[in-house]
């Protein structure tokens, strides 16, 4: 599913216009990366947990040479499951 199909959806379930159903998506993501972005966990009950998660700085490896490099410590998004999506994905 792509987010034009969400928005495809949202219009027809909630019989909204293709705009209307559009800004409303595009708002509900933008909250999202915006309580991300401050460091917030974004609970959606039922469906699961958004996260920031910290990855350690680690040393990798050139492909292509195979010389050692340093990969920086860097925060990454992460998102878990909850209880009733995962039961319905069974």
């Amino acid at each position: 599913m792509t987010k034009a199909d969400l928005v495809e959806i949202v219009a027809k379930k909630a019989s909204l216009t293709a705009k209307a159903a559009r800004e409303s998506v595009a708002t509900v993501f933008g909250a999202m990366t915006d309580a991300l972005k401050k460091g917030d966990k974004v609970v959606v009950t039922g469906f699961g947990t958004f996260m920031i998660r910290s990855r350690k700085a680690r040393t990798g490896r050139n492909p292509q040479t195979g010389k050692p490099i340093s990969i920086p410590a860097r925060k990454t998004p992460g998102f878990t499951a909850g209880k009733a999506l995962k039961k319905a994905v069974r």
